[in-house]
């Protein structure tokens, strides 16, 4: 426990030193193409079910239904709610770097499996079934790596267990270039 916090502090400590000059241009980015804050904090579940608000930089516009992007019914209706910008910040995942301050909070982990929102409930079931529900949720995680957005839930939950099952430092070091890789490669991304 004390090494993987230590380990996501250093991680969040260097990333923070690396991407501060992605961290202010996104903020800018998203601020002076749409109208709203630049941060949108999200209801999430986190570390045995409990809530807490996760940041994000805001890609979608003031007002949107706060819904799993997957349920939204037409590819169409998705991007009518995207800001100018929110389709380039997601596809590249600058929208997920001010997460980085969850994880310093204690909230998030930099490895564990994505936050569901408050209302995805047939997701929290599955993963509170399967006990994924007791580790702290993450930045990246097994799931995102191998499918992300495409994969189904019972699938993503799969996945999830598998990471409680094998946890460990080495795993997460590979998650994490695992997700270099696909971010650069901008695999599985939906949205």
């Amino acid at each position: 426990m004390l090494i993987k916090r230590t380990f996501d502090i250093l991680n969040v400590v260097i990333a923070i030193l690396l991407f501060s000059p992605l961290l202010v241009f996104s903020y800018l980015l998203v601020k002076l193409t749409s109208v709203g804050p630049a941060l949108y904090w999200s209801q999430r579940v986190g570390k045995n079910n409990m809530l807490f608000q996760m940041p994000k930089f805001r890609s979608m516009r003031v007002g949107t239904p706060q819904i799993a992007t997957h349920l939204m019914n037409q590819q169409r209706d998705r991007n009518a709610f995207l800001t100018p910008v929110g389709s380039f910040i997601r596809k590249t995942s600058l929208d997920e770097l001010p997460q980085l301050w969850s994880v310093l909070k204690g909230d998030m982990s930099v490895v564990g499996p994505r936050p569901a929102l408050f209302n995805q409930d047939d997701l929290i079931a599955l993963r509170t079934e399967k006990n994924v529900h007791t580790l702290k949720p993450g930045i990246t995680g097994w799931a995102q790596v191998n499918g992300r957005d495409e994969i189904p839930i019972p699938q993503k939950v799969a996945l999830d267990e598998y990471y409680l099952k094998h946890r460990s430092i080495w795993l997460d070091i590979k998650i994490i270039c695992m997700t270099v890789i696909k971010v650069i490669r901008r695999d599985n991304i939906t949205h």
